[in-house]
């Protein structure tokens, strides 16, 4: 039960953030930030042992220092850089944790699977093909970015075929929401201004998070018997 008590917290301070941040008190929300991925990280640390525990506790880490290093991007592009290799890691992680999940049936729609895909590579190219003149030096580091979060997006569709069923599917629509939140971020960086980037990108980002560790937990059922 601790583990659901901490998750229903996390849920009640993020959306305090996210008023705090609506309202546009961008200091009071830059100081509170560092204490919301930490609630997830202690949720999945109290929760019943699993194989993938460690995968998931270690991409939650890389993700909160990225959030950290973040909120330093305004003093030069170097924090930036750092963020984005942090997340980067952290996707990485988060592509082992979806590989290594218990195959419980095979693809039985196929032609849902290859459509997903074909959405997937649509979004890559529309996104390299639209940023890639604004990017200059950060080209490479960020289509690099872009096939990790990707192939993330990836292995959480081709498992939402493959795991036994988790409610509201809610790995993928985490996985969906993190390339929200990271595709706002971009464009707002690189492309031209969106009206509260802040807002959507850590309405996205969090909604991201608690969709993949509430469907990893729920996939892995012992996690939640404690």
């Amino acid at each position: 039960m601790k583990n659901k008590v901490i998750l229903s917290i996390y849920i009640g301070f993020s959306l305090f953030y996210l008023a705090i941040t609506a309202l546009n008190q961008e200091e009071i929300a830059r100081y509170l930030k560092p204490f919301l991925l930490p609630l997830l990280v202690v949720a999945v640390y109290l929760s019943e042992k699993f194989k993938t525990k460690t995968l998931l506790l270690t991409a939650l880490t890389f993700s909160w220092i990225g959030d950290v290093i973040l909120l330093f991007a305004d003093k030069g592009e170097i924090y930036f850089i750092l963020g984005l290799v942090a997340f980067l890691v952290s996707h990485v992680f988060y592509i082992v944790l979806f590989s290594k999940q218990t195959i419980s049936k095979t693809i039985s729609n196929k032609l849902s699977f290859v459509a997903g895909i074909g959405l997937i590579l649509l979004y890559f190219f529309g996104m390299i093909t639209t940023l890639g003149p604004k990017l200059g030096p950060l080209t490479v580091p960020v289509v690099v970015y872009a096939i990790v979060i990707s192939s993330m997006l990836f292995f959480a569709l081709k498992g939402s075929f493959q795991w036994n069923t988790i409610p509201y599917q809610s790995v993928l629509i985490g996985a969906v929401l993190f390339i929200a939140s990271d595709s706002i971020l971009a464009f707002n960086k690189f492309y031209q201004p969106i009206p509260y980037a802040s807002f959507l990108i850590m309405i996205t980002y969090l909604g991201a998070q608690y969709g993949i560790v509430w469907g990893i937990l729920n996939l892995n059922k012992k996690a939640l018997s404690n």
